[in-house]
This record gives structure tokens, sequence and C-alpha cells, in this order.
């Protein structure tokens, strides 16, 4: 599989990771830690050299009942550092997270080349069209709520897989109604799932996206690990891992995730062994 990301050409032949800065004081894992900007820099830089593709930059905490900064303030929180990332990692591909158009708009025009959207055009019905102005790529979340109660008892109708892929198949019909084609599926882990739910969404990864589509996965250090094995986000690495691994075999080809080099390690191992079997 293969997307235009900023004019280039990126062969999805073998995953790739999307290394994660949260700009918010009160993200899960690491809320509040890159607050300035030396300590944003020396991230990036890790993330880059460990071997991440892309840099996903969000401003707005959606972890399971959060509440919703400002659009004032989730531009303040994401255009400068933007700024000073591309201009000392001038060939860095950033992703922005945020479901708000004039937020995306905004971190375009200083140079992220990716929409990171966790509501899949459901909380701002501007996005579909800033997106065919846009014509870059796009991933799709699905997500059932919003962050303040997306937990709070989630309920499907029907199987899990078959009412996600009904959300992936309309949001896709209006995105290429839009002209996009560069469309990323992320089946939404932890956004409006119970943990015998998010189990399903990994075991049955293969089922999703009609073979069309690039599936990402963002599960690290998530409550799925939490609550399966009581441990806090800090102590849940080498489950992540793991599930990572899982992931990969079930066809996986994007990773967000909060520790790189370990999510290469996975890919290397996999790699190999699909080679090799």
């Amino acid at each position: 599989m293969i997307i235009n990301c900023a004019g280039s050409l990126l062969h999805f032949k073998e995953p790739k990771v999307m290394g994660i800065i949260n700009l918010t004081p009160d993200s899960f894992y690491d809320g509040g830690k890159f607050n300035s900007e030396s300590n944003i820099l020396q991230h990036v830089e890790t993330l880059l050299n460990e071997g991440s593709d892309f840099i996903d930059i969000g401003g707005c905490s959606t972890r399971p009942g959060a509440k919703l900064i400002t659009e004032e303030e989730e531009i303040k929180r994401v255009i400068k550092p933007i700024r000073f990332i591309i201009k000392n990692f001038p060939n860095t591909r950033i992703s922005i997270d945020t479901f708000r158009s004039k937020v995306a708009k905004l971190a375009v025009e200083e140079g992220v080349v990716m929409i990171n959207d966790i509501s899949g055009g459901e909380l701002d019905n501007n996005m579909f069209s800033l997106l065919g102005r846009l014509k870059i790529p796009y991933i799709l979340n699905h997500m059932k709520g919003i962050p303040k109660n997306m937990q709070k008892n989630p309920f499907y109708r029907k199987n899990i897989i078959t009412e996600i892929n009904n959300f992936f198949s309309k949001k896709i019909y209006y995105l290429k109604k839009y002209g996009i084609q560069d469309i990323i599926l992320d089946p939404g882990f932890g956004f409006g799932k119970t943990l015998k739910q998010n189990f399903q969404l990994l075991k049955h990864l293969p089922l999703l996206g009609f073979k069309d589509h690039l599936i990402l996965v963002g599960i690290s250090r998530k409550s799925i690990i939490k609550d399966l094995l009581n441990v806090s986000p800090k102590e849940s690495l080498h489950a992540t891992s793991l599930i990572h691994t899982i992931a990969l075999l079930n066809g996986s080809k994007l990773l967000r995730v909060h520790d790189v080099k370990e999510a290469i390690e996975c890919i290397k191992l996999v790699q190999y062994y699909r080679k090799i079997f």
C-alpha cells in the first residue's frame, strides 16, 4: 500500500511507526512531560533517531473522561511547537491529532502533512470539506460517544466488527466524494470499547477496512492493559510490545506508540518471522 505524503510516495510494504507527543497536562501516560521547547525537541530527536516515520502531535487530551479544552487553547498548545520542530527537523513528517478543522488547517499551514481525527469527522462538520481542499492523508478513527462519556457502558447493536466496518464504509464514501484517497483506518482501541471488545478488534483486524486501506493500531500503554493486568501505564511497556506483535501479525501497517525503539523491534521480529515462514 502507498500514500502520498507531502508530494512523496510512502510505501507500506513494511509497517511504519508513529511516535506520540502529547502537549497536554492531563494525558493518561505522559501528561505535562513536554512543557518546554528543549524537552519537546529532545524527545522528537529521540523518536526520530529510534526510527519513527511520523510524529503525532496533540494538544487536547482525549483520554476517557477528559473534558475538552477550547479551540483557542488547543491552538496555543500546538502551533508554536510545530514551528520549532519543523525548523529544527525540517524533513519530519508531522501528523496533527485533532478533531477540529480550524486547528488542522492552521497546523497544515505550518507544515503538518497528515490529520489524525479521533472523531472520524463526527465532532466538526467542516473537517471533510477542509480535507477536500488540502488533499492530505487522513486517519479515520472510530469512536463511540465522546471522550467524556465514551467508556460508560459502550453498547453495539450488531457485531462490533460489522458496526465499525459500516461506520468506515459510510465515512470513506463521503471522503472520496471530497477527493480524499489516502485514508488510514483506526478502529479506535479504548474509544468506546469494553475490554472484551478491544480484544475482539485485535483478533479480527484482518476483517477491518475491506483490505483496501492501511490499518493503524493505537494501543500503546492504554487501559486495555491496565484493566487486565492491574498495572500502571508506566509499567505496561512489555505488555504493549506483546499487543503490538499481535497487531502486526494480524495485518496492522502503522503503530502509534510512545516507545519507538521497542515498536521497531516488534516490527523487525514479525517481518523476519513472515520471511522465513
